[in-house]
């Protein structure tokens, strides 16, 4: 990365601080991450069958955007880049992790919860990690020494499925079997912690991470009767694991409400990518909203995901109207910039982060971004290997980065009409945009990857920089 982009960056996000003077100093947030959730999988997103009453009435406190993107169309790139703030290749984690694979989180990427611990606050991860192959072992970093004090979580799926799980790991000791349905276990397990903790005083920073509504799916008897009439009983499965999801939210904000903490907490709802399947046949029948494609692929409906953010201190002091609807695009990524600038941490200077704060989207003002939006995914159809969007336009690219194809996604979402043929000039500007921020963050990726796994420290609170 050249340094000027770092440091200009950096003072931005300096500047911003002084327009946040009215903010709680120390924010508490929770990132809540679903797992395979298509776009119109929330009766909030269109969704005709679907019961999620927590998270529609989540949705009405909440801005609520309707062109939020997982940074990947597969699951553990897209966790990365929520912790880091870097494009998955950027930071090493190409590819969804199989048990025992080389590909982790490298302990010299800076994540959030590393950011904060200097800050003072109390960090707790719940639900999947999928951020290492070689799960609850020293030979690759675990949540703890990525800035976690506390973390039940497993490496990939719930095992043997969604209820009774038996492969959780509390901090490194197996947990056993544990009752009940997968997100709910996990959101207990941090109104546990809440309450359990010295200083309850304390800011806090959690990342629930359910398995729902990815396979092996099954679901508690209470939400599969909530689809009775439903003749497919792969389907009611598959309705019912998201409401199983939407209760266990639901619970986690009732507790937070009685905690006392609702207003000072800033909360990220969205998922890690498309659904799985092709939706017709099976336990995966997550909807897409009518999107191009699904899990896997860098069309839409592989990467566009739902996205609510809330914050009621924040949304009193700007005038933001609960139950807005943005429509600025946003990325899983620009959370990390998010929390930096409402918690008042300066960005990491010494790496390209891609994310920016959402804060002006939260009142339909249009992200100032120096790096594009940009998906890459390994596992993707050969036609959509790529895929750059800037302003309203989208270039997708095959494997081979030979063929293109160009979509005004603001006018067609469904990127039904490719415009590569007429719109020449912008897909030549585009084109070279593509490969080039391809190359760049390729390489930069292969350099992480050949690179010694030092751990990263995180900046001291009110260091100074010495001169040169």
């Amino acid at each position: 990365m050249k340094k000027p982009l770092a440091l200009f960056m950096a003072a931005n996000l300096l500047c911003s601080f002084a327009s946040l003077a009215w903010a709680a100093e120390q924010p508490n947030f929770i990132v809540f991450l679903t797992d395979d959730q298509g776009w119109g999988d929330l009766a909030c997103y269109g969704h005709p069958i679907i019961k999620s009453p927590n998270l529609d009435a989540f949705a009405k406190q909440s801005v609520r955007f309707t062109q939020a993107y997982s940074a990947c169309g597969v699951c553990s790139p897209s966790r990365s880049a929520i912790l880091t703030g870097r494009t998955p290749y950027r930071n090493g984690v190409w590819r969804w992790i199989p048990d025992n694979h080389e590909v982790h989180l490298k302990a010299s990427e800076i994540t959030i919860a590393t950011l904060l611990k200097p800050k003072g606050y109390d960090t707790c991860h719940a639900g999947k990690w999928h951020l290492n192959g070689k799960f609850n072992s020293p030979d690759q970093p675990q949540p703890n020494q990525h800035g976690y004090d506390h973390w039940l979580a497993t490496q990939n799926n719930a095992a043997p499925n969604h209820l009774n799980p038996t492969n959780y790991v509390r901090n490194g000791q197996p947990a056993g079997k544990l009752e009940g349905p997968s997100a709910m276990i996990a959101v207990n397990e941090v109104i546990g912690w809440l309450k359990g903790r010295a200083d309850k005083t304390k800011p806090f920073f959690i990342t629930v991470w359910t398995h729902e509504p990815h396979l092996p799916i099954e679901t508690a008897e209470k939400y599969l009767s909530l689809y009775h009439d439903v003749e497919d009983a792969d389907l009611r499965q598959h309705h019912g694991n998201v409401s199983q999801m939407d209760d266990a939210f639901g619970t986690l904000m009732q507790a937070i409400d009685g905690m006392k903490y609702t207003d000072t907490t800033a909360v990220f709802y969205t998922s890690d990518n498309g659904p799985e399947g092709n939706g017709q046949s099976g336990r995966t029948r997550g909807s897409t909203g009518g999107l191009r494609g699904r899990k896997r692929a860098d069309f839409e409906g592989g990467i566009r995901v739902p996205g609510m953010f809330r914050y009621p201190a924040l949304f009193q002091a700007k005038n933001i109207q609960a139950g807005t609807v943005s429509d600025v695009p946003i990325i899983g990524h620009d959370i990390f910039s998010t929390v930096c600038e409402l918690a008042q941490v300066p960005l990491p200077a010494d790496r390209v982060i891609d994310g920016v704060s959402i804060l002006p989207a939260l009142q339909g003002q249009a992200l100032t971004r120096t790096q594009p939006f940009y998906w890459r995914t390994h596992i993707s159809p050969k036609e959509c290997r790529v895929a750059v969007r800037v302003d309203d336009w989208k270039i997708v690219a095959d494997e081979k980065l030979a063929n293109f194809m160009l979509f005004n996604v603001k006018e067609d979402p469904q990127e039904k009409n490719d415009l590569a043929a007429t719109e020449t000039d912008r897909l030549a500007k585009l084109k070279q945009l593509l490969l080039s921020h391809d190359k760049a963050v390729r390489t930069e990726g292969d350099t992480l990857n050949a690179a010694e796994d030092v751990p990263a420290k995180a900046p001291k609170k009110n260091n100074k920089k010495k001169a040169a």
